[in-house]
């Protein structure tokens, strides 16, 4: 009975989740790639800089909104997916993402003192003259909480999850294997996201082990005679659309020597907000405005 189940499974058609996939890139838009801006742009005295920020309320709703997400778009699956995994997942990625919230609230609200995101900790200005210097070993920790442990709790789990659901994402039906125009519409918006993830959150090998490891399904399966459905295309192909935006994105910035000092090491992908730091960002415009 349990085989037949599974056989069952393999022939379910899925259409494309118009709904979710709007949600998610909306949300990833504004609760994660905007929390930062509008912790900048909303007026300092609206957010005190010993209370939350506007772009930690923006970091709460993601924590809450996202897991929900992603389990209603595992619900869609049309095969059977190993729930306890998924839970577990889930978990990791709710308490990943909360570490990643309190230590990004501090390092972002340190900007409006004049810290510098494309220098290390102990090279920052405003860190490296404080006294005692164990002070500087605490600040350490926060970055490690913030930028490894927060960002691997968050990450793994969140891509781990994709790709549980990408497995289910194979159908016989040659005519399911295609894109509506509105898939094509919010490929952009969802490549430029994950292009942001990946860069911002230093998650490269993550990202392309992700990406391979679908490579490596969609050839099995075809031998199979089992093809991506429309859902399973838009995934594969925004993940295909975000590696060629992170090679631009290094090319572009290859021989930026301040950079290359921050990211050394054979993968050189700087982070957007080191960039904006160290080329557009006004530090005494900010302080000024104390």
């Amino acid at each position: 009975r349990h085989g037949a189940v599974k056989s069952e499974d393999t022939f379910k058609t899925s259409p494309f989740h118009f709904d979710l996939w709007f949600y998610f890139t909306l949300q990833n838009w504004v609760l994660d790639f905007g929390r930062p801006i509008a912790m900048i742009i909303l007026p300092l005295e609206w957010f005190p800089l010993n209370k939350p920020s506007a772009g930690d309320y923006f970091h709460m709703a993601y924590n809450v909104i996202t897991p929900f997400l992603l389990l209603k778009l595992i619900e869609r699956s049309p095969k059977t997916l190993p729930r306890s995994m998924i839970y577990v997942s889930i978990i990791m990625f709710v308490m990943g993402a909360s570490i990643h919230l309190v230590g990004d609230s501090v390092n972002h609200r340190l900007i409006f003192s004049g810290y510098q995101h494309h220098l290390s900790v102990r090279e920052n200005p405003i860190i490296k003259n404080l006294k005692p210097e164990t002070l500087i070993d605490s600040f350490e920790l926060l970055y490690y909480y913030d930028e490894y442990l927060g960002h691997s709790m968050w990450y793994i789990p969140f891509f781990l999850i994709l790709f549980i659901y990408f497995t289910g994402c194979f159908t016989p039906v040659e005519e399911e294997s295609r894109m509506p125009v509105a898939a094509l519409l919010l490929m952009g918006p969802s490549s430029l996201y994950y292009w942001y993830l990946v860069t911002e959150g230093q998650i490269f090998i993550l990202y392309i082990f992700t990406f391979f490891a679908m490579m490596a399904l969609v050839m099995h399966q075809k031998r199979k005679g089992l093809v991506l459905d429309s859902n399973g295309l838009f995934l594969f192909y925004s993940f295909i659309i975000t590696l060629v935006l992170i090679a631009v994105w290094v090319v572009w910035l290859w021989n930026d020597k301040i950079l290359r000092k921050k990211y050394p090491g054979v993968i050189y992908i700087p982070e957007p907000w080191a960039f904006y730091t160290l080329h557009m960002n006004n530090l005494h415009a900010a302080k000024e405005s104390l």
